[in-house]
């Protein structure tokens, strides 16, 4: 059987890492001047309450391909297939890195095979994606078959997200600092998506936090066409920047709409935190296009 790994972006918790038997690859952050990744790591809930209540903003950095080696080379002496599922590539370098990462391996050890499949999705839409190639290696699925099937359907995985707070999209370069101030003083809530080319890209805006949760689910409505009917099985996937409670009011609008009970909901993990800031709500679903 192949082993599948992911970023640490993915977001998915460690207990469906250890129960699925995925490797996750830790993309590195820093706050408050330490560096915490692969050797450090923070409770997430202490990573929100220093950004909320501290003011403290933490920057990222990609895996560069000498780290990605290091980390392959970890996984080859048991597993001679490797299926790696990665970080958007239109937010993140890591993607690049880890394809030439896996030439290098490849080259070194012929007898190993490692395929690296750009997700163009962040957070548990990189969750969701994982999720369905180990639902095709459980079936029996080849690794090629997987591989084959994700980059297929890469379009299908469709991301839906709402910000508390303006200023972290200013400080990532998603919207300008008039928009931020401005729709901080008016109570505007953005609704944002990552689009064909993995981009995190805003689509709408309206007015207070009630309003924001419902339009994550409008646009689900929006964007879920066929697959609603064909695939009411699916798992829908629900990450948050420590605001459990309004995930939960999201699954429970979603249940009632569409009469959907298969849910994963889990924080925002730091690196994916770092931009999009405490308070934040994702929704990430199967639909007929991004």
């Amino acid at each position: 059987m192949f082993k599948i790994i992911t970023d640490s972006t993915a977001d998915l918790p460690v207990e469906y890492l250890e129960k699925h038997q995925v490797g996750c690859m830790p993309i590195s952050y820093i706050l408050d001047g330490v560096t915490y990744g692969r050797d450090r790591e923070m409770d997430w809930k202490k990573f929100y309450t220093m950004m909320r209540e501290e003011g403290k903003m933490p920057t990222t950095s990609q895996i560069n391909p000498a780290e990605a080696k290091e980390y392959f080379e970890e996984y080859i002496s048991d597993h001679k297939e490797i299926l790696h599922l990665a970080f958007s590539s239109g937010l993140s370098g890591t993607c690049n890195n880890l394809r030439m990462a896996a030439e290098e391996i490849m080259a070194e050890h012929p007898e190993v095979k490692i395929i690296v499949v750009d997700s163009l999705c962040a957070s548990m839409g990189e969750g969701l994606f994982v999720h369905k190639a180990v639902q095709m290696r459980d079936a029996g699925k080849s690794m090629e078959e997987t591989a084959q099937w994700m980059q297929e359907h890469v379009q299908n995985f469709v991301h839906a997200f709402t910000v508390n707070d303006l200023f972290h999209l200013y400080r990532g370069g998603r919207v300008s600092k008039t928009t931020a101030v401005l729709g901080t003083l008016a109570s505007i809530k953005p609704t944002l998506h990552v689009d064909e080319e993995g981009h995190l890209i805003v689509i709408g805006k309206v007015r207070g936090r009630k309003k924001s949760l419902h339009a994550l689910v409008n646009y689900m409505e929006e964007k879920m066409g066929s697959w609603e009917q064909i695939n009411r099985d699916d798992y829908v996937f629900i990450s948050h920047g420590d605001a459990i409670e309004d995930a939960e009011y999201v699954r429970d609008l979603i249940r009632e709409r569409f009469g959907m009970e298969h849910f994963l909901i889990s924080h925002i993990g730091p690196t994916i935190g770092a931009h999009s800031g405490p308070g934040t709500i994702a929704l990430f679903f199967m639909g007929e296009s991004r």
